[in-house]
């Protein structure tokens, strides 16, 4: 993939002028760093600069210094990296103080550290006479002494560069690879290393060259024996007393290799390389679609099959005008309209919407929306005998799902949901797809959270529960106590008939996909989906075709040798998911997983993944805060609020009766939480009274909703049975697909939007500031306790 770099534009469009009174100092302080430089180059005798350097004193300090410093290298990276990973990972008591003594050695004399090394590791010193008695060594005048002088002035290079390189890597990568089932020793050596290397070259490369030029520590605590401790430092302050132009030479040595060294970073020690995998790997998710995007996953399916969503009662008019507008536009020729029926409201508010150019025998009926919310989905181009029935909700949401493309008679029945049935399912072949390879059976779900997020999780195998509430609700909290990563909340977690909840997280079965993806920026395509087949033992060779079938299913297989940077954000989601599902997990936990695409994008991603979790033998949980997927995905939806469940519930009930206003508000309903008057109105929290035809106990909390569409707007008081009347001002007007929403503020009752047609807002001369009256129905308004 050619790729091409533009320089960015500066701000303004021209050249940044510096004022005087900076640029002044500045370029004396760039003379004054520079002078030394210059003394060396103009001293030194270029004629004679290969006899000095050759000379049998050079040569031999040089190859001492080269011994040493490797030395010095390998043994900062054994205990360096370590302590750089424990410094950026793991909070503990004492750990400013361990980071300062980290820095003590770059702030120190070197003189100083030489005698601090003498006083601790000499003869004399606190651990020297037990390390000569017990092993023979002796640190002092030996090249181990060089060694770990060197060693004490310069390991602090490496672990400051690569604390940060860690620190900068964000965790999901490495929580992500031990959902997988890599071991914490796995996960550091193929993720967390790899992702840092830029970081760690860097520090490397820095400690090399400053053990290569220690000079104070190692003549302070090895001394200055040839061929022993003599190191080049040393060699040139031997040869300013009897050779200074032979000094200058071998000055000119060191420099040139410091400045090799410093060339070669390129700015990675200022803070350029620290988390460069982790930036690559950011631009996996979210950008748009390319060649053998979305279109080829779907292998050539119908448009109108992404249009998978479907909303009870008042809701579903807002879904469709939302975001499957597109979608349904896109079902069949012509689109909605081109149908000829666009809505028809029965009694009650129910609606029946024919997408398909043909009426139901074309396209099929993209949603039925009957009394109590049942819907009838077809997303097969045939009609109901050609694609069979993928969804029938009866009453209470009753499901029957037969997403096969061989008409009713032929499709195997997905599920079928009486009251009170068993919401367990059996499911089919779909697109191909059976059952997870290697998974052998299925898992029902039982978890028992407490801490921030407090609840009791149990579901059937096969179900898909949509997790929605507010940002810090504790949805994320929930998934991640289920993975055991967390110490705000903690989970007794039950998969089948194992307990797992003592098991380490790599060990549970659990995969999870965040919500960016977190695939590895430095593995291809392939090696993420085979990356949790390889950490459980697979050999490599079965991991990879594993791992492609399951590329292939999802429809990325052809991009199974691109990197994540040359994926578009909906490739990215599906290698993401494919590494997910490849894993043979028990538990599915997916945080939004659909968050980074944009709309068209993620209708045809949504019903790829309908289809794909259809095969999963287990439980999945997705993160959502789009109601869309709610309804499309979820077989249930859990409502949470301040890390308590508030609902728990088939979509069409949380649709037709939210218990949350977060939820109401969600579904683009007015949601006003109150509590019951002695006269059987509503009391509401934000001041005012509201009538309802169904009054509750006295005294009991209750969330009033009112769907835009039964909010009524009037530019004068208006007279007759609505009981509910309110003065209020315009505030804002917005278009939701072919009407539009207007917000009305009031001193006499929370805000309150309704939903009216272009035309009514013309005749009714509406616009911002505006006075108008609203009034809504008391049998307009549900009651839901709380």
């Amino acid at each position: 993939m050619n790729r091409f770099r533009s320089r960015p534009p500066r701000p303004g469009g021209g050249r940044v002028r510096a004022p005087f009174v900076l640029a002044v100092p500045a370029l004396l302080a760039v003379a004054f760093l520079l002078m030394p430089l210059v003394g060396v180059l103009a001293r030194t005798e270029w004629g004679q600069l290969g006899d000095h350097l050759s000379s049998p004193g050079v040569t031999e300090a040089l190859k001492l210094s080269l011994v040493v410093s490797f030395w010095t290298l390998g043994l900062s990276l054994l205990l360096g990296v370590p302590l750089a990973w424990l410094l950026a990972r793991v909070p503990f008591p004492g750990k400013a103080l361990v980071r300062s003594l980290v820095l003590l050695p770059m702030v120190l004399p070197p003189t100083v550290g030489g005698v601090a090394l003498l006083l601790g590791f000499g003869r004399r010193g606190l651990l020297g006479p037990w390390l000569e008695d017990t092993f023979g060594v002796v640190l002092p005048f030996h090249t181990s002494g060089a060694v770990v002088a060197a060693t004490f002035v310069s390991m602090p290079f490496l672990v400051i560069s690569l604390e940060g390189a860690i620190a900068g890597l964000r965790p999901s990568y490495e929580e992500t690879a031990a959902s997988l089932g890599a071991s914490p020793a796995r996960v550091f050596r193929t993720v967390t290393l790899p992702m840092v290397a830029p970081g760690l070259a860097a520090g490397a490369a820095l400690t090399w060259a400053r053990a290569l030029g220690e000079f104070g520590a190692t003549i302070t605590f090895a001394g200055n024996l040839p061929g022993t401790t003599q190191t080049l430092p040393l060699q040139v302050y031997l040869l300013l007393q009897d050779s200074p132009e032979a000094a200058t030479s071998v000055s000119l040595l060191l420099l040139a290799i410091a400045m090799a060294v410093l060339v070669a970073l390129r700015g990675r020690w200022t803070g350029g390389g620290g988390a460069a995998g982790g930036d690559r790997g950011r631009r996996s998710v979210g950008g748009g679609v390319d060649d053998g995007g979305v279109e080829g996953a779907l292998g050539g399916a119908d448009a109108g099959a992404g249009a998978d969503a479907v909303r009870g009662s008042l809701a579903d008019a807002d879904a469709v005008r939302g975001s499957l507008a597109g979608a349904a536009r896109g079902a069949g020729a012509g689109g909605v309209r081109g149908a000829g029926v666009d809505a028809l409201r029965g009694a009650g508010g129910d609606v029946v919407r024919e997408p398909g150019a043909g009426g139901v025998g074309g396209a099929g009926a993209d949603a039925l929306l009957g009394a109590g919310v049942d819907a009838v989905r077809e997303p097969g181009a045939g009609g109901v005998g050609g694609a069979g029935v993928d969804a029938l909700r009866g009453a209470g949401g009753d499901v029957v799902r037969e997403p096969g493309t061989g008409g009713v008679s032929g499709a195997r029945a997905d599920a079928l949901r009486g009251q009170g049935a068993d919401p367990g399912r059996d499911r089919p072949v779909v697109d191909g797809l059976a059952k997870v390879p290697g998974s052998g059976g299925s898992w029902a779900l039982h978890a028992d959270v407490t801490g921030f997020t407090r609840l009791v999780l149990d579901a059937e195998p096969g179900t898909t529960i949509a997790v929605v509430g507010p940002n810090g609700a504790g949805k994320t909290t929930l998934l991640r106590a289920l993975l055991g990563l967390t110490p705000r909340a903690h989970a007794a977690l039950r998969l089948g008939d194992a307990d797992v909840t003592a098991l380490a997280p790599h060990r549970r079965g659990v995969a999870w996909v965040p919500q960016d993806g977190a695939l590895f920026p430095h593995l291809t395509a392939l090696g993420n989906t085979a990356y949790g087949l390889r950490a459980q033992g697979v050999p490599r060779a079965e991991a990879r075709r594993a791992a492609q079938a399951w590329l292939d299913r999802l429809g990325v297989g052809h991009l199974a040798h691109r990197r994540p940077a040359q994926l578009s954000g909906g490739q990215a989601g599906r290698v993401a998911l494919a590494r997910a599902l490849a894993a043979r997990p028990r538990l599915l936990l997916l945080d939004e997983p659909l968050a980074a695409l944009d709309q068209t994008t993620r209708a045809h991603v949504r019903h790829t993944l309908r289809g794909h979790l259809d095969g999963f033998g287990g439980v999945c949980l997705i993160v959502t805060h789009d109601p869309v997927e709610a309804v499309s995905l979820a077989d249930r939806v859990l409502v949470l609020d301040d890390g308590r469940a508030v609902q728990d519930a088939p979509p069409a009930e949380v649709t037709r009766h939210p218990r949350s206003p977060w939820v109401a508000r969600m579904l683009g309903r007015n949601a006003w939480p109150g509590a019951v008057a002695s006269d059987g109105t509503l009391a509401l929290a934000g001041g005012g009274r509201l009538v309802v035809a169904d009054p509750l106990d006295a005294g009991v909390r209750a969330l009033a909703v009112i769907a835009p569409e039964a909010v009524s707007v009037h530019r004068e008081k208006p007279a007759g049975s609505p009981r509910n009347v309110w003065a209020g001002t315009v505030r804002e007007i917005t278009t939701a697909g072919s009407r539009l929403r207007v917000l009305v503020t009031s001193p006499d009752a929370p805000d309150l939007v309704a939903e009216i047609t272009p035309a009514a807002a013309a005749e009714l001369a509406l616009a911002d500031g505006a006075a108008v009256w609203t009034s809504v129905k008391a049998t307009e308004v549900s009651v839901v306790p709380l």
